[in-house]
């Protein structure tokens, strides 16, 4: 399938609004940004939420912090929106939901608006980036964005990379975390296991113990270099996942050789083992399935795909 770039830069789309920029215009009346964009004081009654919004959870709590803020401060940023195409005088949010929400709760009649046109692919983008640089958005919530950009907009991660403006590496971790299964994800969304321990599920090949593991981390509260290491033991074969002298274990090779592993981990996103020496060894790279291969082959290769 050919690539379908997303047209404008997001920057020239979102503009560069100074959060300390605090639009002050009646109802209906317009003011412009630094940019000379066009602001408007748009009726909350006329907008509606973004069904493609990345994020699907809002903080009650935190919802209403915001809506106190702006009940003493007015709304310091424009929300981002588009005219909708089933009807019209109605606009849809691109960016900036929370502040909408929060404004419906300060009882907020109008919102400063800015409005532009936008494609779907463009419209999740700068939903995305927005999320991602508050840090909004949950493990999860990120990485379906990211492998709907993917599909969608027909991207290579390494594409996707250099528009949100994160590692591949990064992407390609975020994106391994939907395979597990729904609950582990359930857990994940709902910050009872963090992503350290969901990469350390994930590095667990048979899903039996996957499941066993993921159930020690419930009960026993496991830390993540804990989860990593019963981990290592299960995929060695044992269930019992318990090691008669784990101190030993853990100390007895050498810890440059342990750092290097890591940062093999971060960067391609599974476990790697390290056989001898920094001087001549050999790297055992794991995957688990024939598309986790294609993954790592082109994060190595950065070539054609694999099976073509």
């Amino acid at each position: 399938m050919a690539k379908r770039g997303l047209g404008k830069g997001i920057g020239s789309l979102m503009g560069d609004y100074s959060m300390e920029k605090k639009v002050v215009t009646g109802a209906g009346s317009l003011s412009t940004d630094d940019n000379n964009n066009s602001v408007v004081m748009l009726g909350v009654d006329k907008i509606t939420s973004n069904p493609g919004q990345p994020r699907k959870h809002f903080d009650t709590k935190a919802l209403q912090e915001l809506a106190n803020s702006i009940k003493e401060q007015g709304v310091l940023q424009p929300i981002l929106v588009e005219e909708s195409s089933d009807i019209p005088g109605h606009f849809i949010i691109v960016a900036g939901e929370r502040r909408f929400r929060a404004s419906k709760i300060a009882d907020l009649k109008h919102i400063p608006s800015l409005i532009k046109n936008f494609t779907e692919e463009q419209r999740l983008e700068v939903a995305l980036i927005e999320n991602i640089q508050r840090e909004n958005l949950n493990p999860i919530e990120e990485a379906q964005a990211y492998r709907f950009l993917i599909d969608q907009a027909a991207l290579s991660q390494d594409e996707v990379s250099k528009r949100i403006g994160k590692n591949r590496s990064t992407i390609a971790n975020s994106l391994r975390l939907l395979n597990l299964d729904g609950e582990m994800q359930k857990s994940l969304k709902e910050g009872v296991i963090s992503a350290g321990h969901a990469r350390a599920l994930l590095s667990v090949v048979n899903p039996a113990d996957q499941e066993i593991l993921y159930q020690r981390i419930l009960k026993d509260s496991l830390s993540v270099r804990q989860t990593e290491n019963e981990g290592k033991s299960l995929n060695e074969g044992s269930r019992a996942a318990r090691k008669k002298n784990p101190k030993k274990d853990s100390t007895e090779r050498p810890v440059e050789i342990r750092r290097i592993e890591e940062k093999f981990l971060e960067a391609l996103g599974t476990k790697v083992s390290l056989k001898g020496s920094l001087k001549k060894g050999r790297l055992e790279i794991a995957f688990y399935s024939a598309d986790d291969l294609e993954r790592v082959y082109q994060l190595l290769a950065k070539d054609d795909d694999l099976f073509g």
